[in-house]
């Protein structure tokens, strides 16, 4: 297996892997995200965009901004507030003085988790900061940051919204004993920044690795036949290719050195330094801790309880007395009502869409693995026959999957939002069938660094042929149709099947193309200029008229609000229909794909790699994470490891 790695600088090693999102189902099942193979078709109107046919580019709004303003509130207004919260319910009080400590480390989540779930939820997080500002208890913020499994998307709102609670006046400290760039970017938005002498600082710029697994296939005799439309649509690239091919490395050159910029330039604002300083840094690999304060990257070096003895001595409380504090997950069941931050008569729906996009929940599905389009369709039509919901925020993170539930969902949302305004929010990647979905709304709001577009297709079929000789099986069929043995995975295509095959998959990328261009208001052919299975940022995105403003959560609100004629000043409340519930398959997940057995994945292999089971509309999955490391392992090299270590 061969490695490609565009370097930004000499001494980069975080890396953007373009390996594959896989959900939890049998292993050589999930194959289907990546080689999806599914047909779908759409009925248009006889006023659809054709390549002759223009349409106005949509026209440039202000946008509200969404930005967050404390109002401090006036001495009546605090102690009416604080004799409420006296008569609070026993598990909403906090004792006056007290510091909001958020532990940030591993896998954060865009959905509201359950009360017992170990992962953390991004709209938990964001809304805590909010309540602290706010509330007359809490007299600042404890922030714990370690390594981080997210995308910039993320990271970006949680900058925000660090930056947003300074604006109360109160302290937001933050201490890491494990730094790369996505937690030294949320680190320096604090007002201080601490670290033991004996932290791991490794800030030495980013890269981008992608993975080719052509080789390893070819020796254990398996043929991918895959049709990917468009030339930057890399996905499938790591089963065919031995190599990066010119348009994905300058794709991903391109998106290294926009979230470089981006980071480079923030860290610059923040620690008052200049680019050159910035740039020297990082070229230079300093992970002296001793350094790193004297050059003014860090605060002071401190352990965890020097830090809790410092606010201790800050807020005025005895030596001998434990430091006030209440950790995220308990503060995230105090509401904003309790606080007088909602409760408003008007409201608008949250409707929440993360993960992998599926037409139906697979048997080993939880209810919480990817977006299923059946069950999101029934909220869509829930919320559009409601008339209680003035606008509605759909908030995607996503990088793609079933073009036919991707469709489905697509005319749902068309549907809804000619009855009321629909923005969609996007966080860390929304592309392909993420994009897809977005592209039905009135308005798209990106994060800066959110991963985008991706407007092409995928599919294929695995040609098991030479694999099944080694070991000695054998498969025969007896058929009527011209193509009824397109999906034969004993044999590759014959002339005539892969001109079908090939024909269908670009008349799937026709239609999205036309599609994406019928929505963003563009000519086919402007369309297909950012088209072709391109990802982008949400900046690019934003200049090329794929996304419509830069922001978060809260400028979806704002804009949502200026849709639905509510004043901006006026509260809302935000409703999401997207609540987590306990279930007995949460608690047992991963359970059943822990005993399916070889011959039981391969049998789905089969099943989910036939090109009469779906085209998908599907990003690589891209993460920035150190090099080097293991990121769970390529799944497709222990399929394969397993499959013949058994055999």
């Amino acid at each position: 297996m061969w490695k490609y790695i565009v370097h930004r600088n000499s001494n980069i090693t975080t890396s953007i892997s373009t390996i594959f999102n896989f959900s939890s189902k049998p292993i050589i099942h999930n194959l289907h995200s990546l080689i999806p193979t599914q047909y779908f078709n759409f009925n248009f109107s006889s006023s659809f965009c054709t390549k002759t046919n223009a349409f106005p580019c949509k026209e440039k709004e202000n946008y509200p901004s969404g930005e967050f303003e404390f109002k401090k509130r006036n001495g009546w207004d605090t102690f009416l507030l604080k004799m409420k919260l006296l008569v609070a319910l026993p598990w909403l009080r906090v004792r006056n003085g007290t510091v909001l400590t958020i532990k940030l480390r591993g896998k954060i989540s865009d959905q509201l988790m359950s009360p017992i779930s170990s992962e953390l939820s991004l709209p938990q997080i964001c809304d805590n900061l909010i309540k602290a500002a706010h509330d007359p208890r809490i007299s600042g913020v404890y922030l714990h940051i370690e390594t981080l499994n997210c995308g910039w998307g993320k990271i970006e709102e949680i900058r925000r919204h660090i930056l947003d609670f300074k604006k109360s006046g109160k302290f937001i400290v933050c201490y890491t004993p494990a730094c790369r760039e996505k937690e030294y970017y949320l680190g320096c938005a604090c007002q201080e920044l601490y670290a033991p002498p004996s932290a791991y600082f490794s800030l030495y710029g980013l890269s981008v690795q992608t993975s080719f697994l052509g080789g390893v296939l070819e020796k254990v005799g398996i043929e991918p036949q895959i049709q990917r439309i468009g030339k930057y649509k890399s996905a499938g690239d790591q089963f065919t290719r031995k190599d990066m091919s010119e348009e994905n490395r300058e794709m991903l050159t391109a998106l290294l050195d926009n979230i470089y910029e981006q980071w480079m330039e923030n860290i610059s604002r923040m620690k008052g330094k200049t680019r050159e300083d910035i740039e020297n840094f990082v070229n230079e690999g300093v992970y002296e801790i001793d350094r790193l304060k004297e050059d003014g990257w860090i605060t002071d070096i401190k352990y965890d309880d020097e830090v809790t003895s410092m606010l201790k001595e800050r807020l005025g409380v005895a030596n001998d007395e434990n430091l006030p504090t209440v950790d995220y997950r308990r503060y995230s069941r105090v509401g904003k009502r309790t606080l007088g931050l909602s409760g408003s008569k008007d409201q608008i729906a949250v409707i929440r869409a993360s993960g992998n996009i599926s037409h139906v929940r697979g048997r080993f599905s939880t209810p919480g693995s990817g977006i299923i389009a059946e069950q999101f369709i029934e909220k869509i039509r829930r919320v559009r026959e409601s008339k209680k919901y003035k606008a509605v925020i759909i908030r995607i993170d996503s990088p793609g999957g079933d073009a036919l539930a991707s469709d489905l969902m697509w005319r749902e949302i068309r549907l809804l939002a000619s009855s009321k305004p629909v923005i969609a929010s996007m966080a860390d990647v929304a592309a392909s069938g993420g994009y897809y979905m977005a592209m039905a709304a009135d308005i798209i709001v990106s994060e800066n660094l959110t991963l985008t577009g991706s407007i092409g297709v995928v599919t294929g079929k695995l040609n098991l042929g030479k694999l099944y000789e080694k070991i000695g099986f054998n498969k025969e069929i007896i058929s009527r149709g011209r193509f009824a043995e397109l999906t034969a995975e004993q044999r590759p295509f014959r002339p005539d099947e892969a001109e079908f095959f090939a024909r269908t998959a670009q008349n799937a990328y026709k239609r999205f193309r036309d599609k994406a261009a019928h929505s963003r208001s563009m000519t086919v052919d402007k369309m297909e200029e950012v088209a072709q299975g391109r990802v982008w940022t949400g900046n690019d995105a934003a200049s090329r008229g794929l996304v419509d403003a830069i922001g978060g959560l809260s400028r979806a609100v704002a804009i949502a609000k200026q849709k639905a004629k509510i004043p901006q000043d006026r509260q809302v409340t935000l409703v999401e229909l997207s609540r987590p519930s306990l279930s007995l398959p949460d608690i047992l997940s991963g359970i059943g794909s822990s005993v399916i057995g070889v011959d039981e994945t391969l049998r789905e292999l089969q099943q989910d790699l036939t090109v009469c089971d779906g085209v998908e509309a599907r990003m690589d999955g891209i993460m920035f994470e150190r090099l080097g490391e293991a990121s769970n392992g390529n799944r497709i090299v222990t399929m394969l490891k397993d499959y013949l270590s058994s055999t």
